[in-house]
């Protein structure tokens, strides 16, 4: 398995002493539909994994060629109680989850940058399909999501991904199970809410939220995505305050998911990125999630080489 020369945590470590941030990719999704892919479906990207997995790492190399130094993983949605809906077997299912990984992980051994590996573990509400990872609150307990989460990510780490990225988490209950899987492993994560209006989508505080990372030894960083890019700046602040980690911020472009119609709404005016804003406030992994494609990467490397 291809490897970057050293760990994302001393990447970070890093560009706190320099001030800048190392570039995540942008939304996978996006940049498949735009390679002319339908994504309609349950399994939404996990198809194109187990159909097209050519078009998987073009959209990473897509992002490679913009400058992202981080590719995330198509295993998002990918979880073994939805794809046993669909027909697929235990076996299938983990070997997609692996794929997952050797894809981004091909894009990365080629590109002429150092690239990190990051397996995506998308919350449970991502494999309901019904955008209840915007709301949280799935009325599951730890136990049961520790139970749900377990096996996708011994399989994503069999794979040998240089991070797992805990992304998207609408709640701080799916946190807390979560961090209790990685602290079994001991592989290094990063934990990101998806949040509104200051507070996780489930409603907690950050404050709440964010405390469990404190004293994670595994989580190299905190921080948000696929949120408003306006929600930003001040969950950095608490997360920051909370945990003392290097942060991770990686919005959409402020559009809203319509769970209703499969839609993304747009904003009416596009929300201002403040990059060097999130820089001061501790952001050392920074880029896009949903609807941010490789144009926008690659307009965001060059902020980061301006400084």
């Amino acid at each position: 398995m291809p490897r970057a020369r050293r760990p994302l945590a001393e990447a970070l470590f890093d560009a706190a002493v320099l001030d800048t941030a190392v570039l995540l990719d942008g939304g996978l999704s996006n940049q498949l539909a735009a390679q002319g892919l339908d994504l309609s479906g349950g399994l939404w990207t996990g198809r194109v994994l187990a159909e097209r997995p050519d078009l998987v790492r073009a959209a990473h190399t897509a992002y490679v060629r913009a400058g992202a130094e981080v590719l995330i993983t198509a295993s998002y949605q990918v979880g073994y109680e939805a794809f046993a809906a669909r027909g697929y077997g235990r076996e299938r299912t983990t070997a997609l989850l692996g794929r997952s990984v050797r894809l981004a992980a091909e894009a990365a051994e080629a590109a002429e940058q150092d690239v990190w590996v990051a397996a995506s573990v998308g919350p449970y509400g991502a494999v309901l399909a019904d955008g209840s990872e915007y709301r949280g609150r799935y009325g599951l307990g730890v136990r049961e999501l520790v139970d749900f989460h377990r096996p996708r990510i011994e399989a994503l780490l069999a794979a040998e991904p240089d991070v797992l990225a805990l992304e998207t988490v609408p709640d701080a209950v799916e946190a807390e199970a979560l961090l209790t899987v990685v602290a079994q492993t001991g592989a290094p994560a990063w934990l990101s809410y998806t949040v509104a209006d200051g507070r996780t989508r489930a409603g907690q505080s950050l404050a709440e939220a964010f405390a469990p990372a404190a004293g994670a030894p595994g989580v190299i960083a905190v921080g948000v995505n696929c949120c408003d890019p306006r929600d930003v700046l001040p969950s950095l602040r608490v997360a920051a305050e909370v945990t003392g980690k290097p942060l991770v911020a990686y919005p959409n472009d402020g559009s809203v998911w319509r769970a209703e119609t499969g839609t993304w709404q747009a904003p009416a005016t596009p929300a201002p990125w403040p990059v060097e804003d999130w820089r001061a406030a501790g952001a050392r992994l920074v880029g896009g999630c949903c609807r941010i494609g490789p144009a926008e990467i690659a307009a965001l490397a060059g902020r980061l080489r301006d400084g």
